[in-house]
């Protein structure tokens, strides 16, 4: 499909930089067939069954941005896919100057090793800190990775520790956070479990890869940075007995049904899943397990408004869009949110 289907106007002053406060007061677009309701999240256990299971992804968001310096030069760099304990692959700004061997210093012992390039400012870094011990470095020394529309004076502060991460986040790993996620409240997840709905985590440890814009013509050539996920047997097995039961699979966030249709079966069915994944969902995609999908509002032109677009129909979204923009819906990470249907479901 031409990328150009996916495109559309949206004002600037409807770009959020800050989420609400409360979290759950966000508003909720609860798409249906024909019919938008303009709603709250703390609305959402009303809108659900009792038997539905809710899919989560724990991923935490670590502070991944980094300045640093080779030699006068200044090196920004962004990590956005681990491939060992000490090693990641890294966009870097001014990565045209560097070199295999360089190093770069980030603080007083705690720097970086070039091992290679990639293309589009890609680079391969080994640290001199591995596992927790690299984890601790980034806390104390990185920035959390906002995405480029968020305009921050300074970059990302202090609020956007907190305001940048779930209330439920645990595995660390992410570079961006799963945002449809950054709506919930313990006293909301609360009002979910007294309604009977099942909760289960998954993880998938976003990349930076997600704000990237699609550079092609058609969507064909476009190729999807890969990101771990991980699904537990316990939570396989509760998704399994949920839908067997009747109840339906809600995916809170694009992160978590990415990793739920690339781990289910033919058949919808879960096993336990440890792997990458780089599922690239357009529209004519036949979804295997996701029935309803809480989602904010996404870039045009993205791979995420495609995915969406897959989901519950192009000309629903496109006027579902339209409806947000008129009603002042916030978009993009910090902004509202939608329950979107999966086209032909009832």
């Amino acid at each position: 499909m031409k990328v150009d289907e996916f495109d559309f106007e949206l004002p600037r002053d409807l770009i959020a930089e800050r989420p609400a406060v409360p979290r759950d007061a966000a508003k909720l677009l609860n798409v249906e067939a024909e019919q938008f309701h303009d709603l709250v999240v703390r609305d959402l256990p009303a809108l659900l069954a009792p038997g539905d299971v809710m899919v989560f992804n724990d991923t935490r968001v670590i502070p991944a941005r980094l300045k640093g310096r080779r030699g006068e030069a200044g090196i920004e760099v962004t990590l956005h896919e681990q491939i060992a304990l000490d090693r990641w692959k890294v966009f870097a700004k001014g990565a045209k100057k560097l070199k295999a061997g360089q190093e770069i210093t980030f603080a007083p012992g705690f720097s970086a090793m070039v091992e290679e390039k990639g293309e589009a400012g890609e680079v391969t870094l080994r640290f001199n800190r591995a596992g927790p011990d690299l984890v601790a470095a980034l806390e104390r020394h990185g920035e959390m990775p906002l995405p480029p529309y968020i305009k921050r004076e300074g970059g990302a502060d202090e609020r956007d520790r907190k305001d940048y991460q779930t209330v439920y986040a645990r595995e660390d790993g992410a570079v961006a956070a799963p945002t449809a996620g950054l709506h919930f409240t313990p006293e909301l997840l609360a009002a979910l479990d007294a309604r009977g709905i099942k909760r289960v985590t998954v993880t998938l440890h976003v990349g930076a890869g997600t704000f990237l814009p699609v550079k092609v013509e058609d969507t064909a050539e476009h190729k999807m940075h890969s990101e771990r996920g991980f699904i537990s047997a316990e939570a396989a097995e509760a998704i399994n007995a949920a839908r067997a039961a009747g109840g339906r699979v809600v995916a809170v966030g694009t992160t978590s049904l990415r990793l739920l249709e690339s781990a289910a079966d033919e058949n919808g069915m879960l096993a336990p899943y440890a792997g990458s994944t780089d599922i690239f969902i357009t529209p004519g995609y036949r979804f295997r397990i996701v029935d309803l999908l809480m989602t904010n509002f996404h870039l045009p032109r993205s791979t995420l408004f495609m995915l969406v677009c897959a989901f519950a129909g192009m000309d629903r979204m496109k006027s579902a869009y339209a409806h947000a923009m008129r009603h002042g819906y916030r978009f993009y990470s910090y902004g509202d949110s939608s329950l979107l249907r999966r086209e032909g479901l009832a």
